[in-house]
């Protein structure tokens, strides 16, 4: 991995290039605040009530120099405060990690119970002509098409509960696509990596076909070559959607395994404006007794071919727009193989266009050694400004 230096005013820096108003600079402004506790005590720790309190600025930049060339740098700085960055050492070291292949990620600034944390998820250059597109840097590759599990999503898969991070991470890559039609595209992507086994070159290929969309990749991810398909429509005016991908170890003896991963996720809205989804995954590597293992605090073994610990697990969700301003929703996932599971319930107000108020709830149980049964329960306020 290779550090970068950068400091946060990059972004007016950038601006002082664009003589006319050739640019766009957007983002927000967010306060969330958690409240945590465990189920069992941390390591290290011997209390059991922890909270934080983080500030979170995002900027993105973009540069429209010609028709065909782009420039854009996001970043996302936090402030994080509280208890658990206080008690827990470690907890810096865990937010301030970057898995690209540049270190974009950095803490300027850092104190006894806070520190303040910086990265660049986006910075690239793309060229648009005619129907190819190439986009070369930092970027989000994002191939997933259900909302919830995406095993086609090799390049950037993220965690469903890490709603915060409505952007998700991005990938140090070479992105090369060429639109056939309006529904009809291809594409190949390298991902760079120190070695071999991080990096990636595959390929995918978008059409439609009887009402559907559909999708195959293909290629070298990491340990593995892989191979999938996906799909999304419509049964009835209900969504119906699927993913599966096949991940087969490039070389023998290097530690990894065949497995297959598979999701399909359907959803409805009713007249009265009620909207139901429900999901499901399989992961023939996954565990059908007591999974246990998930950390709430850490997703760094997250990837398409690890998405769960558990062979089989089931998601579902109702949501209801109260008002217009008000929507409530519940969410749940449950491991049928130990019986532990999660609980989700989440209120969202806005109070003006670019103003919203949010709680949330995230509330582990089972037994211990459990998928979900050794978390304990999160709730979350958030206040966001958008400009």
């Amino acid at each position: 991995m290779r550090k970068l230096v950068f400091i946060l005013p990059i972004f007016f820096i950038i601006q002082s290039f664009a003589q006319e108003r050739n640019w766009t600079l957007n983002g927000y402004v967010k306060d969330l605040f958690m409240y945590y506790h465990p189920k069992q005590e941390l390591p290290g720790l011997d209390i059991n009530n922890l909270a934080t309190n983080t500030i979170h600025n995002r900027l993105n930049f973009k540069w429209y120099t010609s028709d065909q060339f782009t420039i854009a740098v996001e970043m996302r700085n936090r402030i994080i405060l509280g208890s658990l960055v206080k008690e827990f050492q470690d907890y810096q070291s865990i937010i301030d990690v970057d898995n690209g292949y540049f270190d974009l990620s950095a803490v300027p600034f850092d104190g006894k119970s806070w520190f303040m944390h910086s990265m660049i998820d986006r910075a690239f250059i793309d060229w648009t002509s005619g129907k190819w597109q190439i986009r070369a840097g930092r970027q989000r590759v994002n191939w997933g098409i259900n909302s919830v599990w995406n095993p086609n999503d090799v390049f950037n898969s993220f965690s469903y509960f890490d709603f915060d991070y409505e952007e998700r991470s991005g990938s140090d890559a070479l992105r090369v696509q060429y639109y056939m039609g309006m529904t009809s595209s291809a594409e190949i992507v390298y991902k760079l990596g120190e070695n071999a086994d991080e990096m990636a070159l595959a390929g995918l290929v978008r059409f439609s076909q009887w009402d559907y969309d559909f999708q195959f990749i293909g290629g070298w991810v990491g340990e593995d070559m892989v191979i999938g398909t996906g799909w999304s429509g419509d049964i009835q005016g209900g969504g119906f959607r699927g993913e599966i991908t096949h991940f087969m170890p490039r070389k023998q003896n290097s530690g990894s395994k065949k497995a297959t991963v598979a999701s399909i996720s359907g959803d409805y809205t009713f007249p009265n404006s009620v909207y139901i989804q429900a999901s499901a995954l399989y992961n023939s590597h996954g565990k059908s007794g007591k999974a246990g293992g998930l950390d709430p605090l850490s997703n760094d073994n997250l990837s398409a071919k690890f998405l769960s610990f558990a062979k089989y697990s089931l998601f579902g969700q109702v949501s209801y727009p109260i008002t217009p301003l008000f929507n409530g929703s519940f969410s749940g996932i449950i491991n049928p193989g130990d019986g532990s599971f999660y609980f989700g319930p989440a209120l969202t107000y806005s109070l003006q266009n670019n103003l919203e108020l949010m709680l949330t709830g995230q509330l582990f149980f089972g037994e211990e050694g459990s998928e979900f049964g050794d978390i304990g329960q999160l709730v979350f306020g958030r206040l966001k400004w958008s400009f």
